[in-house]
């Protein structure tokens, strides 16, 4: 636990299936680690590797000093540190098989008292290999085949990775070979990697790259440590001219993947910037939304208001009439205002979607102009306006609304001003019908006077002489309710039980006061 603390680990996933992948994200050995604590390093450089999955084998390849040994050891280690149950200083999604043994020949071996050769050595544990590694056994091997003649060691190596690969064994191995970077191309389950080098300045990247082979650069390196022009134009002409043909392909193919990577690079930042458009343009949009709803629940209000004063005008204007007072206001008018105010409302609530967004030039509308409210959804005539906004003719209402919630739609067929309200005979021909009969059963008795009112305003309008109210038998409660509000009310001239006919004592028949 110290240790996963003090390196900044991770529990690493368990890989599992019939073939488990080794995945190792911004791996870092921890000898490096302890280097770079000490000052001894600037910076560690995290390795990426995988190995399963699409490939069984990794050929790495590239220069001395570039980091290809410390990749078999960080992928060794990382096996052994995982199945102690340990954590690995390596990013979030490293994920590492249960191997049943790690088998690596890295390094010289020499011993000068058994007169065993570097080659010798190497043999000697490869063979030792080969006698107990199987599928689930991940194996390292360092520049395998080296040490002897290089036409035959080149041979060797090909052969040892295919009886490798006979024994389904996970195989990493390094070669500065070119016929085994050839092997990897042509051969199925196998894959070149490569580890990087600045030529320019001698150093080496330590990056790692799946999926291209390498180059040893082992002139280029020596001219540029001083090593005499003639010697290295000299040996220039002694390579291969298919060495030099493949060396030229591999620049390329390299060169395009760097090509590549910066595109690739180039249209993930793109997408970035685009996804935060579409984010502040969603933010944008809803605080739109947010913005017409406001103003469409504001818009409500304000009608409601009106609504509500309409409807007291014209008890107001019932009540004087029935007191025999003259000197009063046209009550078709008053009713005019009263349902244009109703059917705004009520078209309004049944809009209550969003609506949809228009982009409006609001220094065009004047007066005169036919706008539609995006908050109501209705259409009117502007009256006047001001800094940011209008009065808007609805019928006989008047609404103040922002600029910015109107849609022009032209101009008005006459001007605002010539626009009066309606005669009460067009007002009733366009008005829902008043239904003959209002059922009260089920309702609540304080629900009860509220309904009555309206209804009983809605029919006095309408011209009707009678309507019946179904209240049900009962206790009798609701009964009482309504008979008492029918007494008060002014528009009632008298109240009776319905006949037998008609509900009996389970409805009651209000006559109406002519208008």
């Amino acid at each position: 636990a110290r240790y996963a603390r003090e390196s900044g680990g991770t529990v690493p996933r368990v890989s599992e299936g019939e073939r488990p992948a080794l995945v190792l994200r911004g791996f870092r050995h921890p000898l490096l680690l302890e280097q770079k604590r000490l000052g001894e390093l600037d910076d560690v450089v995290p390795l990426d590797l995988r190995l399963g999955g699409e490939f069984d084998l990794l050929v790495i390849t590239g220069p001395n000093t570039g980091g290809k040994t410390l990749a078999l050891k960080s992928a060794g280690l990382a096996g052994l540190l995982a199945s102690m149950g340990m954590s690995l200083p390596a990013a979030e999604g490293t994920q590492v098989p249960l191997y049943d043994g790690v088998a690596a020949d890295i390094g010289d071996e020499q011993e000068i008292q058994q007169s065993l050769s570097t080659f010798s050595s190497h043999i000697r544990n490869i063979i030792g290999m080969l006698a107990q590694v199987g599928s689930d056994s991940l194996v390292l091997l360092d520049e395998v085949g080296a040490g002897t003649d290089p036409q035959e060691g080149s041979a060797l190596a090909r052969a040892i990775i295919t009886a490798l690969l006979q024994r389904r064994a996970m195989v990493i191995a390094t070669t500065h070979y070119s016929e085994v970077k050839a092997y990897a191309y042509a051969t199925s389950g196998v894959e070149n990697a490569s580890v990087e080098f600045d030529v320019q300045s001698l150093a080496p990247t330590y990056r790692l790259t799946i999926g291209i082979p390498g180059r040893s650069n082992a002139l280029s390196i020596a001219m540029r440590l001083g090593m005499p022009r003639e010697i290295i134009d000299n040996a220039q002409t002694m390579l291969d001219p298919g060495d030099g043909r493949t060396e030229q392909l591999i620049d390329d193919i390299r060169s395009r993947r760097d090509e590549i990577t910066r595109e690739l690079e180039r249209t993930q930042r793109t997408e970035e910037e685009a996804r935060e458009l579409r984010r502040r343009a969603a933010r944008a949009l809803r605080e739109a939304e947010e913005t017409k709803r406001t103003a469409r629940e504001t818009a409500i209000a304000e009608v409601q208001e009106e609504l509500a004063a309409a409807r007291e005008t014209a008890r107001e204007i019932d009540r004087q009439r029935l007191r025999g007072a003259t000197d009063v206001p046209d009550r078709a008018d008053v009713a005019a205002s009263l349902k244009a105010a109703e059917e705004v409302v009520k078209t309004a609530q049944r809009k209550r979607q969003p609506v949809r967004q228009v982009q409006v030039d609001t220094a065009t509308i004047r007066p005169g102009d036919r706008v539609r409210l995006l908050a109501l959804g209705e259409e009117g005539e502007v009256v006047s306006v001001d800094d940011s906004e209008a009065e808007v003719q609805m019928g006989a209402l008047k609404l103040r609304q922002p600029l910015a919630s109107l849609e022009r739609l032209g101009r008005a067929k006459r001007p605002a001003q010539q626009s009066s309200a309606r005669s009460a005979r067009e007002f009733a021909a366009t008005m829902d019908a008043v239904p003959i009969e209002l059922d009260l059963r089920g309702k609540r008795v304080e629900e009860i006077p509220p309904l009555i009112e309206r209804y009983l305003h809605d029919a006095y309008l309408m011209g009707m002489p009678w309507v019946r109210i179904i209240h049900g038998k009962g206790t009798g409660a609701l009964r009482q309710v309504v008979r008492e509000h029918l007494r008060d009310n002014p528009v009632v001239s008298k109240s009776e039980a319905a006949g037998s006919n008609e509900g009996g004592e389970g409805a009651t028949v209000a006559h109406l006061r002519k208008t």
